[in-house]
């Protein structure tokens, strides 16, 4: 029989008399641990979440994976790179690629109802991944792009149509200053809101044949691609795996090729999503430090509380370590009910969040109109290990202090 667990049993149910702080003491102890958990788990799932929806709405615009010309523009006004079918199929053939795209830029002007707003057009073709688009229409349907003839369909963000007082239906007109001015009619045909002013106020997509037509380009030139991968983890193994492909490709022009990730493409944001990350790992440590605090203070009233019992079980030859690992189960007992209540709590928060969005936030500020929600089963065991961990090796130091009761007076204790 384990004499230790027994006696910490009683004591974490109050079947032993005595003085009767250990009870409030204990649920105390506990509430810490619950709330402390709580916290944890929101944080970690709404930081997780907030990068995740952020990086989503960023590849869905750029894709993970951009090739274009080896040149230094970074404007919409692209040099063109020949399409290369067999380079198509090596990207398609790597693994993780979800697909591979074409498309091509275009700077220009919208001047409709006596209002002007500058943007940049996309040109994409039948082939294009219109999913994230799709998840974000909020009026119309997405435009048609056939291989047969080239489409005069448009589709616009919510901010523009705002801006210049257009719907759904309405036929707009587009300048482009170049050699000469040019002009070219749309009709618009679905609107969408990412949320995202940076991309929303920017960007609208037509037929590719309009920028290569606009640009002056022959059918088989384009100003990239875009490569999208099943899994962000991917990314950069897949452009390492790209990279190989494109250095060893020169056009006959003496094009080169060069591929860089959407981090590479918008260091900006990443940084300031990498930055998040960091808040809510100090989050964690922080948290975490007080409830090991809370525990330890909390064991401390319990030994005091059992001087008289620690010194009368070394009068009968009870060893120190003996005595401190009674102290280490009674923690173990708290900190193993506060965690099951705490992943309880936390996580039916989470799932009420998510399916209802109850809380929302400013898009405007946030990119998001309501509070993101995303955590693995790995994540929630990796937390709840490693604040067993801390917590049970933070205890250890308190036990020892049953090692400088002396029984002589422990006994004589009140």
């Amino acid at each position: 029989m384990n004499i230790e667990l027994f006696i910490a049993k009683k004591i974490a149910s109050g079947g032993l008399v005595g003085k009767k702080l250990a009870g409030p003491v204990i649920k105390v102890a506990t509430l810490g641990i619950i709330l402390g958990m709580v916290v944890m788990i929101i944080s970690l799932a709404v930081g997780f979440g907030f990068k995740g929806e952020i990086r989503e709405k960023i590849s869905g615009f750029a894709s993970h994976i951009q090739i274009m010309s080896y040149d230094y523009n970074y404007s919409p006004e692209t040099n063109p790179i020949t399409i290369d079918s067999s380079l198509e199929e090596s990207i398609q053939e790597i693994e993780g690629v979800s697909y591979v795209q074409r498309f091509a830029t275009k700077p220009g002007i919208i001047k409709a109802n006596e209002l002007i707003q500058g943007v940049v057009l996309k040109g994409v073709d039948s082939s294009y991944d219109w999913e994230f688009i799709q998840s974000i229409l909020v009026e119309g349907r997405l435009p048609v792009f056939t291989d047969s003839i080239r489409s005069d369909e448009v589709l616009v963000s919510e901010d523009i149509a705002r801006l210049l007082n257009l719907s759904v239906g309405d036929d707009i007109r587009m300048y482009f200053i170049q050699d000469r001015a040019l002009a070219r009619r749309f009709t618009i045909t679905g609107i969408y809101n990412s949320h995202f002013p940076e991309y929303d106020k920017l960007f609208a997509f037509v037929d590719l044949r309009h920028i290569q037509k606009l640009n002056g380009w022959e059918a088989n030139q384009i100003s990239g691609y875009e490569v999208g991968v099943t899994s962000f983890d991917l990314m950069h193994p897949v452009n390492d795996a790209i990279y190989y492909l494109t250095s060893a490709r020169i056009e006959e022009n003496g094009t080169m090729l060069r591929n860089r990730t959407i981090e590479q493409l918008q260091p900006q944001i990443f940084g300031w999503l990498d930055l998040l990350d960091t808040n809510v790992y100090v989050i964690l440590v922080l948290i975490i430090l007080v409830a090991s605090f809370n525990m330890i203070s909390g064991i401390l009233i319990l030994i005091l509380e059992r001087t008289n019992m620690i010194g009368i079980l070394k009068a009968l030859g009870a060893e120190d370590w003996s005595l401190r690992k009674v102290f280490v189960y009674l923690s173990g007992f708290i900190i193993g009910r506060g965690l099951l209540w705490g992943n309880i709590i936390g996580i039916l928060l989470c799932i009420v969040q998510h399916y209802t969005q109850i809380i929302t936030l400013d898009p405007s500020s946030y990119y998001l109109s309501t509070v993101p929600i995303y955590i693995t089963p790995l994540d929630l065991f990796l937390l709840n290990a490693g604040v067993l961990f801390i917590t049970m090796g933070m205890m250890l130091g308190p036990s020892y202090l049953v090692s400088r009761i002396l029984p002589v007076r422990a006994i004589r204790f009140n």
